[in-house]
């Protein structure tokens, strides 16, 4: 059985809301460590997406397929735009 855990993402004052379902040991987990830090569990996730996001941007393999499959969107939606 999961867990269902609902976040929202900060931007200038502004939120979106996002439900996330975990695995019920994770859940567990997440809470202890939450709650050790002195923080919530929203803002655990928000941090670790954060750090996962830093990571991922300064990974050069995964700029690189993102950079591909932008350029294919665009000539996609240029091609529709004809």
């Amino acid at each position: 059985m999961g867990c269902v855990v609902s976040i929202s993402r900060y931007h200038e004052d502004m939120t979106k809301q996002t439900t996330v379902r975990l695995p019920e040991d994770l859940a567990d987990d997440a809470e202890a460590v939450a709650r050790v830090k002195g923080t919530s569990v929203n803002a655990l996730i928000v941090d670790a997406l954060k750090a996962e996001i830093e990571r991922v941007r300064q990974d050069e393999d995964f700029t690189s397929r993102a950079k591909r499959l932008l350029e294919r969107d665009r000539e996609l939606l240029e091609r529709l735009a004809q």
